[in-house]
């Protein structure tokens, strides 16, 4: 891989957020509480709450238990989720998508921050949290030797990095996201506990459908081959369904508060860093 763009990102820095979002409630003003220094304000207790955080005072008064909220100070993990699936071995996108996951975790390393780079296809290949350019560097060299393969389960991968995360995290996802809209969809919010970035990574070819006449496609998840001509109008049929599929995962994205990007690989890696800093609330020059 090469990392000479490592030099362009010392420009910038990534945003560490002590204030990070716990869930959807309508953008990122939801706040995550603990046992922080700093006081926000009460609500009821619930059931399983730490009965050491109610106000007894308060109780004193009202005959009701209150919890004291206070914004909880903690350093943030970076977890960034690379789709290693088949279909990412298509013009390059396996290793496009890997210079975009070193790029964010170099720029952790910039912060003294942890980061972990895990893999998933049809399972998730969690990674331990790290700190540091030399622990950077081996991860760099272990996925310059991997081969894209197996199929896709993103829900399922949601679903682990959910029961595996036991505190809100930076969490950036980074995949083709060419599985089945309704999946993409549900994972998204399955994710969105998470102060997430999404970034959507394809090749030219499927943005656009170059082709005409008789064409073999081969599904590179499942092997199977088809056989069909490409004609205009099924051109602009798949075209249309292509921007449907985008546009219902970028519209996912900004309900729940996510940053979503659809990142084609012909693009200069440092020109997409850039794109990033500009529109995303988590950078900062």
């Amino acid at each position: 891989m090469d990392t000479e763009f490592f030099k362009e990102l010392e420009k910038f820095s990534l945003l560490v957020k002590k204030r990070v979002s716990t869930a959807y409630s309508g953008g990122r003003k939801s706040l995550r509480f603990g046992h922080g220094i700093s006081p926000v304000g009460y609500r009821e207790y619930r059931k399983g709450d730490d009965f050491k955080l109610v106000d007894w005072k308060v109780y004193g008064r009202t005959e009701k238990l209150y919890i004291r909220e206070h914004e909880e100070e903690r350093s943030q993990v970076v977890h960034i989720l690379l789709d290693g699936s088949a279909s990412m071995g298509y013009e390059g996108k396996f290793a496009y998508a890997s210079r975009l996951a070193a790029g964010f975790a170099y720029l952790a390393t910039l912060e003294n921050e942890k980061y972990a780079i895990s893999l998933f296809c049809n399972k998730l290949y969690p990674a331990e949290p790290k700190r540091g350019r030399r622990n950077l560097f081996q991860t760099i060299a272990l996925l310059d030797r991997i081969s894209p393969r197996g199929g896709t389960g993103l829900l399922a991968i949601a679903d682990q990095v959910e029961s595996l995360l036991k505190t809100t995290s930076l969490v950036v996802l980074i995949s083709d996201l060419l599985g089945e809209t309704e999946e993409v969809l549900s994972s998204i919010y399955r994710l969105s506990g998470h102060e997430l970035v999404v970034i959507q990574v394809l090749a030219p070819e499927e943005t656009q459908l170059p082709f005409g006449g008789d064409v073999k496609f081969v599904d590179l998840e499942s092997g199977l081959p088809l056989i069909t001509r490409v004609t205009e109008d099924e051109r602009k049929e798949y075209l249309r369904r292509m921007a449907e599929h985008n546009d219902r995962i970028r519209a996912a994205c900004s309900q729940v508060g996510a940053d979503y990007f659809l990142l084609k690989t012909d693009r200069p890696i440092f020109e997409a860093f850039s794109e990033m800093l500009s529109r995303a609330v988590i950078w900062k020059t």
